[in-house]
């Protein structure tokens, strides 16, 4: 059974951290000032507009400290992640959840920190939150329907997108648990302790970046693994700023995935709005929803 993180208060305390890559301050500054207009209290980690001069927010011992302090302190009812990038798989085994099992709150962050939902989930048996950052609040963000739906989320409102239909998608309803997030993140999880339990659940993934033959070794790997054969439902969000080689590959991205996921007959979702760009709803991974993928819509409710 799953167990769920309980809905902030006003007066709460946020956590805001940068367990892989750097953020600049000014980068985090709306997101605070928001974070405070809904009602919170919010607490900055020391890797949040450091003084580290690489990729990094700060060394592996940095980052560790900086999130196990928030991950432990009693106050702090959410951490939200300034950012992603690369850098939760170097600290994952190394951070101890033996307080956080005991008095579970809620992980928010998405892209790098697919590693954190994962291996939380898989692990532990714990909701967590895939959701915008900090980043996200920028340039009027904070009042788009993507963020407020972070807002809502953490208050305790039932969940419930619809998104329009799709010419790849797999008609049909599904019941599981929703796991899941960046595609190459959870390509990188097999063989590891982090590795994502799939049958039976309502998948979806999303990718930024990436060159489209990378997209489908990932995928093909991840059939390779077991990890698409015995799914409740598949959820194709979006796959942004991709590339092609000067040879081109032939399809397009979406192209890849339904050749791919099309022997299957269970229902999938091409288009939902969860992605690397601004339409990325916050969705409580790990816990029960249901997929409805009709011919006029696609619902997601739990």
């Amino acid at each position: 059974m799953i167990q769920t993180p309980p809905s902030l208060q006003q007066g709460d305390t946020i956590g805001i951290t940068c367990p892989a890559g750097y953020m600049a301050m000014e980068r985090v500054q709306t997101c605070i000032e928001t974070l405070q207009q809904w009602g919170y209290v919010v607490k900055l980690g020391k890797t949040v507009g450091g003084d580290s001069q690489t990729y990094f927010s700060g060394t592996d011992e940095q980052r560790l400290e900086d999130f196990q302090q928030l991950l432990d302190d009693d106050t702090v009812k959410a951490i939200l992640c300034g950012r992603g990038g690369y850098g939760v798989g170097r600290i994952i085994d190394r951070i101890n959840f033996k307080k956080f099992v005991k008095s579970p709150k809620w992980i928010i962050g998405f892209s790098d920190i697919t590693v954190l939902h994962a291996h939380i989930y898989v692990n532990y048996n714990i909701a967590t939150l895939h959701a915008p950052m900090a980043g996200a609040f920028n340039d009027g963000g904070s009042d788009n329907v993507y963020v407020q739906s972070l807002q809502h989320t953490l208050e305790g409102k039932k969940i419930r997108y619809e998104c329009a239909p799709h010419e790849f998608n797999h008609k049909g309803e599904a019941i599981g648990e929703l796991v899941g997030g960046n595609l190459s993140l959870i390509a990188n999880l097999v063989g590891t302790p982090s590795e994502l339990k799939t049958k039976g659940r309502i998948l979806f993934l999303e990718d930024v970046g990436e060159y489209l033959y990378n997209v489908d070794r990932m995928l093909h790997q991840l059939k390779r693994a077991g990890k698409l054969d015995k799914l409740a439902g598949l959820i194709i969000g979006g796959f942004t700023d991709g590339k092609d080689t000067d040879r081109p590959f032939g399809k397009t991205v979406y192209e890849i995935i339904h050749d791919i996921v099309k022997e299957y007959d269970y229902p999938v979702c091409f288009g939902f709005p969860v992605s690397h760009a601004t339409e990325n709803y916050a969705l409580k991974t790990g816990v029960g929803y249901k997929l409805k993928v009709g011919k006029s819509r696609v619902v997601l409710e739990e």
